[in-house]
């Protein structure tokens, strides 16, 4: 596996080594040895699965304060999408500045989610559908997010969202606190 350092302090983006010949392939998804040697999340505790059946659907910004602040590792396994991810961490360089990163079944380019990240992905083909490693357990009472198009995080879609959950739609604009910046602070 390859490690790309993102501009954002802690995120990657992960790209699988494939070893192959006439019969296809073989790529690592996961390996605790490499993740571990990069300084990264090895505990995994879910993986979930996500389809999008329409081009153009957001899901997102999303995420977890602590104690159930998560790490996500994020493929696209069918189709494409666009994987976008905010710093929340107010001690971090890249405090409130995103990024964005195309993965596709093709490409199979992965996004590591630091924990203290809002994430959101967004279609960019009918049927996309991702599956992600999650660290911590889903926990009702911390979950937040943020509204993808505040205009104080300023993220440049590649495209205007054709279709956003009216839970997504009513996520706040960046509010420290509403968005528990104070929890997040002095998160890896």
């Amino acid at each position: 596996m390859k490690f790309h350092n993102t501009p954002l302090a802690g995120a990657h983006v992960i790209e699988q080594e494939k070893r192959g010949d006439d019969r296809g392939f073989f790529a690592r998804y996961f390996c605790e040895q490499e993740f571990a040697a990069n300084g990264l999340e090895t505990r995994f505790v879910q993986i979930n699965n996500s389809l999008s059946r329409q081009k153009g659907t957001l899901r997102g910004l999303h995420y977890q304060l602590p104690p159930a602040a998560e790490v996500k590792v994020v493929r696209c396994v069918r189709g494409a999408l666009w994987d976008a991810i905010v710093d929340l961490r107010p001690d971090s360089p890249t405090y409130r500045k995103w990024y964005g990163a195309e993965l596709t079944a093709d490409n199979r380019l992965m996004m590591y989610v630091p924990r203290g990240f809002a994430h959101a992905i967004l279609t960019l083909s009918d049927d996309a559908e991702a599956i992600y490693l999650v660290s911590t357990f889903y926990g009702p009472e911390q979950e937040r997010g943020l509204r993808w198009d505040d205009p104080a995080i300023g993220i440049a879609w590649p495209t205007v969202p054709a279709e956003v959950s009216s839970k997504d739609a009513a996520w706040p604009d960046f509010d420290p606190a509403f968005h528990g910046v104070d929890l997040m602070r002095g998160l890896p």
